[in-house]
């Protein structure tokens, strides 16, 4: 089988472990006209690999607007082209969209190519619901943005999937523990397929912990697998009635509100309608 004229190929390609890469990607990226790549340095490594000497063009987010007419020409002419991100799947907080869109409306043949990605494979091993799930990409980098975000995603049950650059993971990890709630379970998956892959699963407030702990576990590439929120149905629990009860004993019952809020990532409105029906209201202001 050989690649169609005229059809573009959105190629998964290893997001460490070379051996991941599948025999049609193979075949596809030496079949191909040219390969656009988000870095040409990057992917010629890949291909020098295995051997294959396909012609590349760069494609990144500050020229590929500025691409799509001479990429779709070639692709007119006849031409068979693909599309590969620095690792992984294409597409998936990476350049290409524009692209695929515009080709799309077009009426031109797109080729998913599937194969490595780390989303899939921080869900598979992670140990959390994988029935329902919802992929973030990356955080705002301002503190204030980024706690806004997670503060809209407070009530969202399915699990959340997220990347993070290393030199935010110390802040972000701590934004959601603050919002979502110290107890919330996740999982921080680092270096995926790579020598030193490391998957580590606590509740948010333990992985503050375990990330500070050593210095070492803030470098490489990451992905954040948190678990959803509990069902608003969930919350009259008989442990967080008891969570409640002992601190509405000792604090008012706003406080004891925020409070409980903090450690289960539950909403204050649902916990507060459960102090209510155990028998607290609102003090005065």
């Amino acid at each position: 089988m050989t690649v169609e004229s005229g059809a573009l190929y959105v190629v998964a390609t290893p997001i460490g472990n070379l051996e991941d890469i599948t025999a049609r990607a193979l075949r596809v990226l030496r079949e191909v006209a040219c390969i656009a790549a988000e870095d040409t340095r990057h992917t010629g490594q890949l291909l020098r690999h295995f051997g294959i000497d396909t012609p590349l063009l760069s494609l990144h987010e500050h020229n590929e607007r500025a691409r799509l007419d001479s990429i779709v020409a070639r692709l007119r002419s006849g031409e068979a082209m693909a599309l590969v991100a620095d690792a992984g799947t294409p597409l998936i907080s990476d350049p290409g969209f524009p692209l695929v869109r515009e080709l799309r409306r077009q009426g031109l043949k797109i080729v998913p190519v599937p194969g490595p990605s780390s989303v899939l494979a921080a869900l598979s091993a992670a140990g959390l619901p994988t029935d329902r799930f919802v992929f973030e990409g990356f955080l705002p980098a301002k503190t204030t943005a980024r706690r806004e975000r997670l503060q809209a995603l407070t009530a969202e049950e399915r699990t959340l999937v997220f990347f993070e650059a290393s030199h935010r993971m110390a802040d972000t990890l701590a934004d959601l523990a603050t919002v979502f709630g110290v107890e919330r379970p996740a999982v921080v998956a680092r270096e995926l397929t790579k020598r030193f892959e490391e998957m580590h699963g606590a509740t948010l407030g333990e992985l503050t912990v375990w990330l500070d702990a050593d210095p070492y576990r803030a470098k490489g590439e990451f992905v954040l697998v948190v678990q959803g929120a509990s069902p608003a149905s969930a919350v009259d629990t008989p442990e967080n009635r008891r969570l409640l009860l002992a601190l509405l004993a000792e604090l008012p019952p706003s406080r004891a509100v925020v409070v409980a809020a903090r450690l289960t990532g539950l909403r204050k409105k649902s916990l507060y309608d459960l102090a209510l029906a155990l028998g607290h209201r609102q003090e005065p202001e």
